[in-house]
């Protein structure tokens, strides 16, 4: 949280975090997205790269999924959270 705070300070146009729930309390961890959606909503760019995929997918518009350094996924946040392969392989869920 403090490392963003910095970040900020500068004014960027685009910020690219780096795993921001690690190591937070799940509480921490929701105060920290809501500050990014808000970001956001204020017109600031941001690169996420998040192994909390549910969370990062909820507040994201586009979604990018990495394996061994490929691509193997891409789509717009919401179709991921419905496609049946993300699901079951990243999502933890089986429909």
């Amino acid at each position: 949280m403090l490392a963003m705070a910095s970040a900020l300070l500068a004014r960027p146009k685009m910020l690219i975090l780096d795993e921001p729930s690690m190591g937070l309390a799940p509480l921490f961890v929701e105060k920290v997205f809501e500050i990014i959606q808000d970001l956001n909503r204020k017109g600031m760019t941001l690169l996420l790269v998040e192994q909390n995929a549910n969370m990062a997918l909820s507040i994201a518009h586009r979604g990018y999924v990495l394996q061994t350094g490929n691509i193997v996924l891409q789509d717009t946040a919401a179709n991921l959270l419905n496609n049946p392969l993300m699901k079951k392989a990243y999502l933890g869920t089986l429909e």
